[in-house]
């Protein structure tokens, strides 16, 4: 998706996020499983943890 199309889902994205991690106990998973997703759902061909990394502008075992 392109920023402008993330933008206007955002609150939805937001949501679906929550509850997807809502299980996970602790906070630090939580955060990282937002990260996750987020990368998962960005543009690029690769969805490993390096590309998505890359392209969320951090180091790729923060993921």
């Amino acid at each position: 998706m392109l920023n402008d199309e993330m933008a206007a889902v955002h609150g939805l994205l937001d949501g679906f996020v929550r509850a997807v991690v809502a299980s996970l106990p602790r906070k630090d998973q939580r955060g990282k499983g937002a990260l996750y997703l987020q990368g998962l759902m960005l543009d690029g061909k690769r969805k490993s943890m390096r590309p998505m990394g890359e392209h969320l502008g951090i180091d790729y075992q923060q993921l």
